[in-house]
């Protein structure tokens, strides 16, 4: 049986065609992906992800003991920021890929919704040993992802004043505040290449503020928005889908990744064989890549060279709704990565011309000042 968030009725009255999703029965769409993606571009879109993981670290040993799972330096995440990090298996390949948040006494850890069984279990057999509690706050809590240029001018009528917080918070900062009466944790952080926030609440008060948030601004100023808007914009800016441009046989280098792993912390899971790959070179690698000839690249696509052998696969492909062309990303040997490489995708059984393109394709547009 499907799971379903907080808002599932919500989404199923403003007429949301849902699908399934790692378990959970999600909204793909309202008025239609284009829409709703160049919604985010141009202006502000709200997206549901209360399927999403999120556990709670806490205790004497908590730093230490996410030091020992993660791939980033935790000692380098102040209190109120946060950071991107992996989680990684002794042979190097990626278990999931995590956003942790340094909060007053405890940290919280989001993970991937259909890895959240996993995780949880991974990060409970790696506990042993540290004085650590972990405490799972995935149904207790809803989570939102308010992205868009526009959306901090219209997130900022939201909070309640006594309490205000928005307006100085840093890229990746995260902070307690309230909104519509309600105690809200919330950080400049997301998945679609654009300033923005998510918002950690009590799930009773989701079709509430799911709500409010949508009737800020002008009629129509904030758009809800679904999955497969979600998979565009994180496409664009080339940022890792699990189970796409990474996975338990992917490694970090494999996947351009190598910036999350920090050596000089000392012993975490996975380090030597990190280490040893980096030392070599990995011997395949994600390359972006425009179609030369006609035809759209999908997900699992096979890559021959052009001497017409299989060298890899497409991860992620689609027309691109920003850049108006057909675009991917493939895992291909490091030397077909190269900017300017020629191979061609297999679309119904016939090869397609592909060359390699500089990545992202689109320069994300975060707020860091």
């Amino acid at each position: 049986m499907l799971k379903r968030t907080p808002l599932f009725e919500a989404h199923r009255a403003a007429g949301a065609r849902m699908v399934e999703f790692g378990g959970w029965e999600m909204p793909v769409q309202y008025s239609g992906i284009i829409e709703e993606h160049h919604a985010v571009r141009q202006g502000a879109g709200l997206f549901d992800i209360s399927h999403m993981g999120r556990f709670m670290v806490r205790g004497p040993h908590a730093s230490a003991f996410l030091q020992h799972v993660v791939t980033c330096d935790v000692t380098a995440i102040p209190i109120g920021q946060s950071n991107y990090g992996l989680l990684c298996k002794p042979d190097g390949g990626i278990v999931d890929d995590i956003f942790i948040y340094h909060v007053p006494d405890e940290f919280l850890v989001v993970v991937n919704a259909a890895n959240r069984d996993k995780d949880w279990a991974w990060l409970q057999n790696h506990a042993r040993g540290f004085d650590v509690e972990l405490e799972d706050r995935s149904d207790r809590w809803a989570m939102l992802a308010f992205q868009g240029p526009n959306a901090e001018a219209l997130l900022v009528h939201a909070e309640d004043a006594e309490t205000s917080e928005l307006g100085n918070l840093p890229f990746h900062g995260v902070a307690l505040t309230s909104m519509f009466g309600v105690n809200v944790l919330i950080a400049r952080t997301g998945y679609t290449g654009e300033d923005g926030f998510e918002l950690f609440f009590d799930a009773p008060n989701a079709e509430m503020i799911w709500a409010r948030l949508l009737a800020l601004g002008a009629p129509g100023s904030v758009k809800p928005c679904g999955l497969g808007a979600r998979d565009s914009l994180r496409f664009e800016p080339c940022l890792a889908l699990y189970g796409h441009e990474i996975s338990e046989t992917i490694n970090p280098y494999e996947a351009r990744l190598g910036w999350v792993v920090k050596f000089d912390k000392g012993d975490f899971v996975g380090r030597e064989t990190l280490a040893a790959i980096k030392a070599r070179g990995p011997a395949r690698r994600l390359a972006g890549f425009e179609m030369v000839g006609r035809g759209i690249a999908r997900s699992d696509y096979p890559v021959h060279a052009l001497s017409g052998e299989r060298v890899g696969h497409v991860t992620s492909g689609m027309p691109a709704p920003t850049l108006g062309k057909p675009l991917g990303i493939a895992l291909v040997p490091t030397a077909l990565s190269a900017e300017g490489s020629e191979f061609d995708v297999i679309i119904r059984e016939k090869p397609v011309r592909a060359r390699v393109m500089k990545m992202p394709f689109y320069k994300p547009r975060y707020k860091k000042a």
